[in-house]
């Protein structure tokens, strides 16, 4: 097994991914709005993805509702974080983790990429967090992102609390360039890390940001960084048993920075239990092969961790007609009790992948 999740290009494996899949048998996949044609077409592919190995893969995707909705060429989307949060029922809230979880289920997707705990510092600003936040308030984050997440989780869909420490924090956008806070540890501690210690039970995943935060390490982004993934994430708040993975390497702020795969194992050695390649997949065979040579990181806990995990992967639901029309018209109906918020358009890569 290689600890890593792997973008897929188009709505169908190439050859040369399964070849490549075969072969590595990467932990998991992230499918994009890229590879979502239709529904039957989106099961087939997940059902092959699972064909290729022997032990159940993650099949992950980033689907928040609102504008980070994976599935909107198919499906009604769910209302966003900050539309919920805004209307403030919560099981309108309930509701919208619920059908989500049965919307990706039927689809075949085991993982969710979500809730985004971000606390929302600056929502005037373009760092790509515009409508994904539950809110600037900590304690309103974990009521309502707690909500949607427990929902998640009851209707067997693994979930995963992101970006920590604090994206909310960034004034850009890490697709493009590497953002930098001058958050220190004790600013984070009062507020930005409340939603994750609250929920650390009820997440299976923590997700790092692609932000320095040089106060705690001047030289590495949090999401390579062995100060906030060791020292802080795990030793010092007890995040022990979840799986910790990076946020996508192929982002500017990293793939810049990083050249000939430099990125993979610095995120591995730093602590990471798995590495995001989403986008330049053909680098997975040459970045796999320097992590065997280089034994980056120790594998035992890691290794641990990923099992306890996959255990947790629910099976795919039995696919059917009424089942898939069920779930989209209470999409559909949800949407049509929380009110629809205007504002500035979420000018970022993160909306249209």
């Amino acid at each position: 097994m290689t600890p890593f999740v792997l973008g897929i290009q188009s709505t169908t494996l190439a050859d040369s991914e399964r070849a490549l899949f075969s072969r590595l048998q990467p932990f998991g996949y992230i499918l994009f709005s890229r590879n979502i044609e239709s529904a039957a077409q989106t099961r087939a592919l997940t059902d092959e993805l699972r064909s290729l190995h022997v032990d159940a893969p993650l099949i992950a995707i980033d689907q928040e509702g609102g504008r980070v909705t994976r599935t909107a060429a198919i499906a009604p989307a769910a209302p966003s974080a900050v539309e919920l949060a805004a209307h403030a029922v919560p099981h309108l809230i309930a509701e919208a983790g619920a059908l989500n979880a049965d919307l990706l289920r039927l689809l075949g997707i085991n993982h969710n990429f979500a809730p985004v705990l971000d606390l929302d510092h600056h929502p005037e600003l373009a760092n790509s967090l515009r409508t994904r936040c539950w809110g600037r308030d900590s304690q309103r984050v974990i009521d309502h992102a707690g909500m949607w997440n427990r929902w998640h989780r009851k209707r067997g869909m693994t979930t995963c609390g992101k970006h920590f420490p604090a994206c909310g924090r960034a004034t850009s956008d890490p697709h493009f360039d590497l953002p930098v806070s001058t958050a220190t540890y004790q600013d984070l501690l009062a507020e930005d890390i409340l939603p994750y210690t609250a929920l650390m039970p009820e997440l299976d995943a923590v997700m790092l940001a692609h932000v320095l935060f040089p106060e705690i390490d001047p030289d590495l982004p949090a999401s390579l960084s062995p100060r906030m993934i060791g020292g802080f994430l795990r030793n010092q708040l007890g995040f022990d048993d979840h799986v910790v993975l990076t946020d996508d390497l192929d982002m500017g702020a990293i793939a810049d920075r990083f050249p000939d795969n430099t990125d993979v194992t610095a995120a591995l050695a730093a602590g990471n239990d798995l590495a995001l390649i989403c986008h330049r997949t053909d680098r997975a065979a040459d970045a796999a092969a320097r992590i065997d040579s280089a034994h980056a990181y120790s594998r035992k806990d890691s290794m641990k961790r990923l099992l306890r995990l996959r255990k947790k992967l629910s099976a795919p639901l039995t696919w059917k007609d009424s089942a898939w029309e069920k779930t989209c018209e209470g999409l559909h109906k949800l949407r049509e009790q929380v009110p629809t918020l205007a504002g500035p358009a979420a000018n970022s890569p993160v909306v249209n992948y």
